[in-house]
């Protein structure tokens, strides 16, 4: 059976560069924020009473993983990467279909002359996610405190306490400082780039198979403009060493 051609909508700028450390659940850093900037063709019509609802589902491309295929059986890391179940009963990238869906808050809608910007928060997305389609989330369908939630029933705990040499507390507030300037006076600014380290590292990026290794190894991460650098201590403590300002 043919189906009609899909095309993004429009693309996402976030703070996420890579895909190591994006949250595997939206709304577990609810400090990361993004742009959905719409393409040209969707004008202020487009969302026109959008701005009465506090959050949106995104529907998506995985970009940066449909080439590599899909898997019927994979390995959640609420399972700790050793148990596989069945693609359809996980929200692996690796799909049939590279779609993703992600609930997010709708922080703002800007409108200018020559474009259309969502901004949003709590997102666990790329920059540069294509995006195919958005809509308003209703709370009296799309909550169901009843749900069950299989082996993801419970919330992920918090497992590092994050702490900061007095250098990456300076390059914290330098990168605010630069990203605010660097926005123009754009509207979805209020950065908060020590709390979205705090809320990324807290929950322990690494996969599964790493988390049992006992090492000085230096980890690092890409947000923003800048790479991020920290080690992994005892007594479940992390060290965020570095913000090194990409050239």
């Amino acid at each position: 059976m043919a189906f009609s051609n899909f095309y993004p909508i429009g693309f996402i700028s976030s703070c996420y560069k890579e895909k190591f450390g994006i949250p595997r659940q939206p709304n577990l850093v609810p400090a990361a924020t993004a742009q959905l900037i719409l393409n040209k063709e969707f004008g202020e019509e487009s969302i026109r009473g959008l701005e009465g609802f506090s959050h949106l589902w995104i529907n998506f491309i995985f970009h940066k993983t449909q080439e590599q295929g899909w898997k019927t059986m994979v390995r959640p890391p609420r399972l700790g990467g050793n148990k596989k179940v069945g693609v359809f009963a996980s929200r692996s990238t690796f799909r049939p279909n590279p779609l993703g869906l992600s609930v997010v808050a709708l922080l703002d809608c800007e409108v200018t002359a020559r474009k259309v910007i969502l901004h949003l928060g709590g997102c666990d997305l790329l920059d540069g996610t294509p995006v195919l389609d958005i809509k308003p989330y209703l709370p009296y369908v799309d909550n169901i405190p009843e749900a069950k939630g299989g082996f993801a029933n419970e919330e992920p705990k918090v497992l590092h306490e994050v702490l900061f040499s007095e250098g990456a507390k300076s390059q914290c507030a330098m990168a605010e400082k630069r990203l605010t300037r660097i926005q123009n006076g754009q509207k979805g600014g209020g950065w908060q780039v020590k709390q979205l380290i705090i809320q990324i590292l807290q929950l322990d990026p690494r996969p599964s198979y790493q988390k049992q290794e006992k090492s000085d190894r230096i980890y690092a991460m890409k947000l923003y403009d800048f790479d991020l650098r920290w080690q992994y201590l005892d007594d479940n403590k992390i060290k965020v060493l570095e913000l090194i300002i990409r050239g």
